[in-house]
């Protein structure tokens, strides 16, 4: 796995991209085992299209295809439960992710926004509730990096903890993603099951109506998004 590690290194120096991609996880902290993942990291537009390149090398990385199939939805089905195997691995397969081609270690690339990013400048968010919605991607443009920014565009309101939801449904345009599985996972036109806290936007501009936030401090079924269709 080192080999195969010190290969993608290799690929990232050779083509410049050293200042936008990035090892991080176990072996950036010198902490990897025989079973360790190989973690890695973009920032901002470059990094993603030199991130895009190196997956499709494939003397350094495999797509997962046939039986390793089953091994990836096992694996992302453990905390995106209610996803069946066709639409998971859909939406995973939208994302910077393989296996090593030396010692077939799982190996993925998280794309992170650029220091200079300033999608969420003076943008805050007030939790009104939970909402759990079936919503179609109007725009994914924002989406291919953490934190991820979908347009959306309600169709049913599923559950909600608020009274009269189908009111707010009908001003929720966007969702907000600080969960890296789902940076990249959908595109526009898809159908997705969300789930997650409705919040109350407001940005430089005034109010900015509401949206729907998965954050990071859990990844239990209240802050999901699967794919339905």
């Amino acid at each position: 796995m080192g080999q195969d590690l010190l290969a993608v290194i290799g690929w990232i120096m050779g083509h410049e991209a050293d200042d936008v991609i990035g090892v991080t996880g176990s072996f950036l902290v010198g902490v990897a085992g025989a079973r360790s993942d190989i973690d890695l990291v973009c920032y901002g537009p470059r990094g993603y299209e030199a991130a895009q390149s190196m997956f499709t090398e494939r003397p350094l990385i495999r797509p997962y295809e046939g039986e390793t199939l089953t091994r990836l939805y096992l694996r992302r089905a453990k905390y995106m439960a209610g996803s069946s195997f066709d639409m998971l691995l859909r939406q995973e397969s939208r994302k910077l992710q393989g296996l090593t081609t030396g010692a077939g270690a799982h190996i993925n690339c998280e794309p992170l926004r650029a220091d200079g990013d300033r999608t969420f400048h003076d943008v805050f968010a007030q939790e009104v509730g939970h909402i759990s919605v079936l919503a179609r991607i109007t725009d994914h443009h924002e989406g291919l990096a953490t934190p991820a920014l979908y347009g959306i565009d309600v169709e049913t309101v599923i559950a909600s903890t608020i009274d009269e939801a189908e009111v707010f449904a009908r001003r929720i345009t966007h969702l907000r993603s600080y969960l890296g599985a789902y940076t990249g996972a959908f595109r526009q036109g898809d159908t997705v099951h969300l789930s997650g806290r409705l919040v109350h936007i407001q940005g430089p501009a005034g109010t900015g109506g509401f949206g729907i936030e998965l954050t990071p401090w859990s990844a239990t079924e209240s802050y999901l998004a699967n794919l339905a269709r």
